[in-house]
């Protein structure tokens, strides 16, 4: 009787770790298929970053060209003034002159240069 009893706990932990197995393999097929979904977001992601990273370098870049054509517009801003008053006048006297006016003795303006 003890032996029936023995070997009828046995049967029933064999047919236990076989269902346990069973359990565990499909758990462990649920977590793989799970893992490799979320490999492949990472991946997908991963490249989203590297493509936004590049898009922000080239944004930043054309940000820093114009801010430093700002600097050299603001820096030569007067001597860019100064020119287009020149120009102005020369076209002035060029219409006068044209006109029959005589400017050959008269000075204007004084030009200094460094």
């Amino acid at each position: 009787a003890e032996e029936k009893e023995a070997q009828k706990d046995y049967e029933t932990m064999m047919s236990e770790s076989a269902e346990k197995r069973k359990t565990d393999s499909e758990s462990m097929a649920a977590k793989e298929s799970a893992k490799a979904d979320l490999e492949a977001e990472l991946e997908k992601q991963t490249a989203g970053l590297a493509a936004a990273k590049k898009e922000m370098s080239a944004v930043l870049q054309y940000i820093a060209s114009l801010h430093s054509e700002c600097d050299w517009l603001l820096q030569y801003y007067d001597v860019r003034k100064q020119a287009r008053g020149d120009e102005i006048e020369s076209i002035d006297k060029a219409k006068a002159i044209l006109s029959g006016a005589d400017y050959s003795l008269v000075q204007t303006r004084s030009h200094r240069f460094l």
